[in-house]
């Protein structure tokens, strides 16, 4: 098997060449209005939990864990009663996303182990970096091989503690975080340092790596959309970047993706807004017995709701709870289903938003 040798960071190369600071500007320009326009969203987890679903989503199609946006809420809802196994490998991805946010909020670092615990979550075990040799990277339609990465388990952690201090040490190299964060990109997934889900791990990297820096406050900007609709881009210049050793194509891919996905995100916020705003004003005068921001919160922290959420949210009976969805309901805010002897009960409008996504060009 012929390892594919792979170079320590920082990269021997001028990466901001004349079209990547073009490019740049849009992408931090649409960048820096989503910052700002999450400011406006009066509870961040609404957006943290609704989006961090959605990316969840995404970035698992990619790696053919096929689901619907129906079975990843009721898989969030109801943990414990869905087996669907699609459903349950969505719902650990945004519970990773948002542990590891959590931690990266609190001290601005992404270290190996911080890398290792995602992934541990991720696939349920605790294999870890690899040790064993034999991973090779196949092509999905002929089963040839395109990429082998590095196989010896010290080279690999050589490279991921590499890895480690590029992304956390500034000084090292002084490059626009957007570009800095295309680079780890790659470099992580060409290390590929576990068995499996070095996918999914690494989308997760790039947003911490956004709010580490603080370009985001909260974890709301995924490529997994964008990469999806250019799947097969993706994975061509990945595989050029190692050939050539030319970075600029697989970069301005990223930095187009980072400025369309903003613009995507943007979207999507103005219309949770929206939806939001107008719901207020109509439970405020249809059920005003009922309403708080606390009900409202509860209606767009996630497109499904049940009595429990309600109770804990509200910090109501379970006989209250109940009694306000029920109202909901009967005024049509929400729409009630059933599983097996469970409730449930959707905001279709909220649910339209994340099904009607628009593309942008």
């Amino acid at each position: 098997m012929n390892e594919s040798a792979i170079s320590p960071l920082p990269p021997d190369a001028e990466l901001e060449t004349r079209p990547v600071l073009k490019a740049l500007a849009p992408a931090h320009r649409y960048l820096a209005e989503l910052k700002g326009l999450v400011a406006t969203i009066p509870n961040e987890h609404i957006l943290i939990n609704t989006l961090a679903l959605q990316e969840a989503k995404d970035s698992s199609e990619i790696e053919n864990v096929i689901t619907t946006h129906d079975e990843v809420y009721k898989a969030d809802l109801f943990s414990d009663y869905i087996k669907n196994p699609a459903a349950k490998e969505v719902s650990r991805y945004a519970t990773s996303l948002k542990t590891a946010f959590d931690q990266v909020k609190r001290d601005r670092l992404i270290s190996v182990n911080r890398i290792i615990d995602i992934h541990q979550v991720l696939e349920q075990n605790d294999a870890g970096i690899r040790k064993l040799p034999g991973t090779a990277l196949k092509n999905d339609r002929t089963g040839e091989i395109v990429y082998t990465p590095p196989q010896d388990h010290g080279e690999i952690i050589r490279l991921m503690v590499n890895l480690e201090q590029f992304i956390n040490v500034d000084a090292l190299y002084d490059v626009d975080p957007l570009i800095k964060m295309a680079v780890i990109h790659h470099q992580f997934e060409s290390i590929h340092p576990f068995y499996d889900g070095n996918g999914r791990t690494g989308r997760i990297i790039n947003i911490l790596y956004l709010v580490a820096k603080e370009l985001l406050d909260i974890p709301v900007l995924y490529l997994s959309r964008y990469i999806i609709r250019n799947k097969a881009d993706y994975y061509r210049l990945l595989q050029s970047k190692r050939d050539t050793d030319n970075w600029e194509p697989w970069i301005l891919f990223i930095l187009e993706g980072i400025e369309l996905t903003a613009r995507q995100t943007i979207w999507i916020i103005q219309r949770i807004k929206v939806i939001m705003m107008d719901y207020k004003h109509r439970i405020r005068a249809e059920l005003p017995k009922i309403y708080s921001q606390d009900l409202l919160n509860n209606l767009f922290r996630h497109p499904y709701t049940k009595i429990e959420s309600v109770q804990h949210d509200l910090r109501v009976s379970r006989l209250t709870a109940a009694k306000y969805l029920e109202h909901l309901t009967e005024k049509g805010f929400i729409e009630k289903h059933k599983i097996g002897r469970y409730n449930y009960y959707v905001n279709r409008p909220l649910m339209d938003v994340f099904m009607n996504i628009p593309d942008v060009t």
